[in-house]
């Protein structure tokens, strides 16, 4: 794979354009949407009640002991219980399989981390991939990194509902990875892979498997190349299916004539990302640290009267990587001149995934 600590090149920024007049296209449209009263009352995250006036709490007196910190807002919508339960479906083999509610409301939406459309338009995202492997390291990933840093878990993770509601509850939106054959890859136990070597009903058994694993993630996350994503006629039933239960694409990708992905996302609809960024790319002589910040630099370098850029990096699981982002986080100053927000800030959804979006008109608002 491309290290992160190359420079940024013309296809990179080209990549970095269309992502971000994707995105500008998506934010436009759904501050339309809202000027337009279309779809009534967006979904809200929770929020405590107000104290009435006539119960407003006496000042505290000097010496008194400091009221803990408001924990902060997980950034999920809250969606009325019938709604979010028309998002799963419990099938014959007694698989619960995520699925488009009959509103329209699609789970790769449903189940993101909102954040704020007004902050710095330079975005940076942070996935780590391939969590759960490591009971230490899960648990550390999930307490220890930013919320806004996403999480993709293997299918094969012991417990795997478990882990998912704790990432949620800290706030990071959470993906699966795809389970397909992939010599460089984990070995995932007691998980049959995607392979080239079977047909397509066996590898959809295969792909309903590791969706049924867990609940309330937001699609799954692709390493490529590798021989079932430069197989059109391997890949286009798995994208189609996961297009139709709601779910989106990332492509973890450094080759950019690579597009066969990308192409069945936009032609079926489908929320998509993809990143050439490897952040713990272990020829870099400076490690994490220093590819975040040549990142931030890549950012911060484009030209006037263009498109802000954005893009996010990928890396796995370890002690160093965490810690490493703890500390990059902890020195950043404020205000920064980036926002830092979870993959979703980072999709393309070109003109069928918005089409398909607009059934249920509250998922476009920001």
């Amino acid at each position: 794979m491309a290290s992160a600590g190359h420079g940024p090149g013309k296809q990179r920024a080209r990549s970095g354009l269309i992502a971000a007049y994707a995105l500008v296209l998506s934010l436009v449209t759904a501050f339309a949407l809202v000027a337009l009263g279309v779809g009534g009352g967006s979904p809200q995250a929770a929020e405590p009640a107000a104290t009435p006036a006539h119960e407003a709490m006496p000042p505290r007196q000097a010496g008194s002991l400091k009221l803990p910190p408001k924990p902060p807002s997980s950034g999920f919508r809250t969606l009325p219980p019938a709604e979010a339960a028309g998002m799963t479906e419990a099938t014959a083999e007694g698989l619960r399989l995520p699925r488009i509610s009959a509103s329209g409301w699609m789970p790769w939406i449903a189940n993101s981390r909102r954040f704020d459309p007004t902050g710095p338009s330079a975005r940076l995202g942070l996935l780590m991939i391939d969590v759960g492997a490591n009971e230490f390291l899960t648990q550390r990933a999930i307490d220890d990194l930013p919320g806004e840093v996403s999480l993709a878990f293997l299918p094969s993770t012991p417990d795997l509902p478990r882990w998912l509601r704790q990432a949620r509850e800290r706030g990071h939106e959470t993906y699966l990875m795809l389970p397909v054959e992939d010599p460089h890859g984990p070995a995932e136990r007691g998980i049959k892979p995607i392979a080239t070597s079977v047909d397509s009903a066996e590898n959809m058994r295969r792909l309903h498997s590791a969706m049924a694993r867990g609940e309330g993630y937001v699609g799954f996350v692709v390493r490529s190349p590798g021989p079932v994503s430069q197989s059109e006629a391997v890949a286009r039933p798995l994208i189609k299916e996961i297009a139709d239960r709601g779910l989106a694409v990332i492509e973890i990708n450094p080759n950019l004539e690579t597009a066969i992905l990308r192409g069945l996302t936009v032609e079926l609809g489908v929320g998509y990302a993809r990143s050439t960024n490897i952040l713990d790319y272990r020829l870099s002589s400076d490690g994490v640290a220093g590819a975040l910040d040549r990142l931030v630099t890549w950012l911060g370098e484009g030209a006037a009267g263009r498109p802000p850029r954005h893009a996010f990096g990928v890396l796995q699981p370890s002690n160093e990587a965490i810690d490493a982002i703890v500390a990059w986080h902890a020195r950043q100053m404020t205000p920064a001149a980036f926002s830092l927000v979870p993959i979703i800030g980072h999709f393309e959804c070109r003109h069928n995934c918005m089409t398909r979006l607009a059934v249920q008109p509250t998922q476009l608002r920001p």
